[in-house]
């Protein structure tokens, strides 16, 4: 079981607090107090982990974790990570702007 999966794990099992007040707590709060349910079926545990750690990946859960992590990253990893974040920022522009010339072009009856 790698280290992502075990931190969830404890996040998972701890007992929910009832009645929270939603405005006073920050997101990543409340997704920990939610938290993931995953049915172990047949006693298959290693099936019930891999299940997990693909939701959690899905929900974006696990980049909050890895993001809490303190231990040193190399600057080539930095680097890396650098370009995929400029990569997602320039396609995200690309999609705005084109969006905004559609709707435009759809106001303007074109």
């Amino acid at each position: 079981m790698n280290a992502v999966s075990r931190r969830a794990i404890t996040g998972i099992f701890t007992p929910a607090r009832q009645g929270i007040n939603l405005l006073s707590h920050d997101l990543s709060q409340v997704q920990q107090m939610r938290g993931i349910r995953v049915k172990v079926r047949n006693g298959n545990l290693e099936q019930a982990l891999a299940v997990m750690q693909r939701v959690m990946q899905s929900s974006g859960i696990e980049r909050l974790i890895k993001q809490e992590q303190t231990h040193h990253i190399k600057n080539s990893e930095k680097r890396i990570l650098a370009r995929k974040i400029l990569e997602r920022k320039i396609k995200s522009q690309d999609h705005a702007r084109k969006l905004q010339t559609i709707l435009i072009k759809k106001v303007r009856g074109l």
